[in-house]
């Protein structure tokens, strides 16, 4: 199991810790990764496109012009989809794109996802924030202090306001609760860091990724 260096706000060095090689030492997974994620995004559209067909676009109850004598193909309504402003044919309709993902492909690309930052070096460990008060100065300080260049998911416990208030602010920063974490946040940041409690939820036992449920995924 790999050990990795615990760190405060300052990057100080505040002990150790051993990552979970079920969580963060598997073969990374991409197909099992590629699959989930796009369900996940697919799931997000909102699906309300909306096109009008032949019988709902106004007008059109005249027939344009007689059937016989005029040179012209028949006509029976300026509502055709052929004619100008009239309906579409076969146009989108609102829809739902959701996928049926089963629960163990989520965790296994949460744990792909985790396995293949910490393979990197780009999971971070911290003590714990401790802001006494939402500063979102304190909190780009913290992340400068850490090293993190780019991206970061800061996976923080339910009840760590402070902290969610104080990052919430930083374009290059994404605040999740350990129960929303999934596999798209992780790929989708370049580093992730953890608070010591947030670690220790996230790999539990089992029931830690039973909850971590991408969102906007109902499987």
């Amino acid at each position: 199991m790999p050990q990795i260096t615990i760190k405060n706000p300052a990057g100080a060095d505040a002990g150790t810790v051993t990552l979970d090689d079920a969580t963060f030492g598997i073969q990374p997974n991409i197909p099992v990764m590629h699959q989930v994620v796009v369900a996940q995004l697919a799931k997000a559209r909102s699906g309300t496109q909306s096109t009008k067909t032949r019988s709902e676009v106004r007008g059109g109850g005249a027939k344009p012009y007689r059937q016989k004598g005029t040179g012209n193909a028949r006509q029976g309504s300026t509502n055709a989809p052929h004619y100008s402003g009239g309906g579409i044919a076969l146009g989108p309709k609102p829809r739902s794109y959701a996928q049926r993902t089963p629960k163990k492909m989520i965790k296994l690309a949460l744990r792909s996802a985790l396995s293949d930052r910490a393979a990197d070096g780009k999971v971070l460990v911290v003590d714990s924030w401790g802001f006494d008060a939402p500063k979102t100065r304190d909190a780009a300080k913290a992340l400068a202090a850490l090293g993190v260049e780019g991206r970061a998911l800061v996976v923080i416990e339910r009840d760590d306001v402070n902290a969610a208030l104080s990052f919430r602010n930083i374009p290059e920063a994404q605040v999740i609760q350990v129960g929303e974490l999934n596999a798209y946040d992780v790929l989708a940041n370049d580093y992730i860091v953890f608070t010591q409690a947030a670690l220790a939820a996230a790999t539990s036992g089992p029931a830690a990724l039973d909850a971590a449920t991408p969102k906007g995924d109902d499987s």
